[in-house]
């Protein structure tokens, strides 16, 4: 299930959370409960169309209701301060030192981790790879098959919006940038970087993505040199920097 429109989830946690706190003088502990809570909503609804169609249909769907999302947080300025965002989204002073927002931001995020490898091992992980590998016999055997793609879309969100709520209290600021196409395409990115079908291909895409702009961010033509490195790295690893990885371990341990 490809979506090129994760930033909407995403972005629907980071407003969710600066709403709370800057017109309802929410603490950071309340404020951060709305960012799961409203990006799973968004997720419920939107993926109720999401999940009816596949492949291009639904990469094209889930971009358009990105687009959608991006539109009013952008337009709606009385509320979401439009192009100017929204300020003063700072976490809790307890959490205000830097070191100790990583150690939150650290546990929240492997909190995060720990419950989707959980949920790999529960009976909704072993039907979603069964009707990701064949949905004809998934739906021969029982398996609502839609109903199960359906509640995988909302727990995606709920965790986009999870990460949304730690970035508005990690930048005290929110704007429509947070929910913009190329953060999409980022997202993507770093999931095809590293590889799919694992956990822990996100992870290494993310810190290779990531490493990489930072390093190379001082650089006049960095961003040629970036997509360059980029390409090079899914020519020479087709299915991932883990993926790959892990296929050559696997050959060398069967010889």
């Amino acid at each position: 299930m490809v979506s090129f429109g994760h930033a909407a989830y995403f972005g629907l946690g980071a407003y969710a959370v600066a709403m709370l706190v800057v017109y309802g003088g929410a603490r950071m502990e309340p404020a951060f409960l709305g960012a799961p809570l409203a990006a799973g909503l968004g997720a419920a609804v939107f993926g109720w169309f999401c999940v009816r169609v596949s492949g291009v249909y639904m990469a094209m769907l889930s971009l358009a209701f990105a687009q959608i999302v991006w539109s009013v947080v952008f337009q709606w300025d009385q509320i979401t301060g439009g192009e100017n965002g929204m300020v003063g989204v700072w976490p809790a002073e307890w959490a205000s030192s830097r070191i100790v927002f990583y150690y939150v931001a650290l546990v929240v995020c492997a909190g995060s981790i720990l419950v989707l490898w959980r949920m790999l091992l529960a009976p909704i992980g072993y039907g979603l790879r069964a009707g990701r590998d064949s949905a004809l016999r998934t739906e021969s055997i029982g398996i609502n098959l839609q109903a199960q793609r359906w509640l995988a879309f909302v727990i995606a969100g709920v965790f986009a919006g999870l990460a949304g709520g730690l970035y508005a209290f990690s930048k005290g600021i929110v704007d429509p940038s947070t929910v913009s196409i190329s953060r999409s395409i980022d997202a993507l990115m770093i999931v095809l970087l590293g590889g799919v079908q694992s956990l822990v291909g996100p992870m290494v895409g993310a810190l290779t993505f990531v490493g990489l702009q930072d390093r190379l961010a001082t650089l006049e033509f960095w961003r040629l040199i970036f997509g360059m490195i980029i390409i090079a790295i899914c020519v020479v690893m087709p299915k991932g920097i883990a993926g790959s990885t892990r296929a050559l371990f696997v050959r060398s341990r069967a010889k």
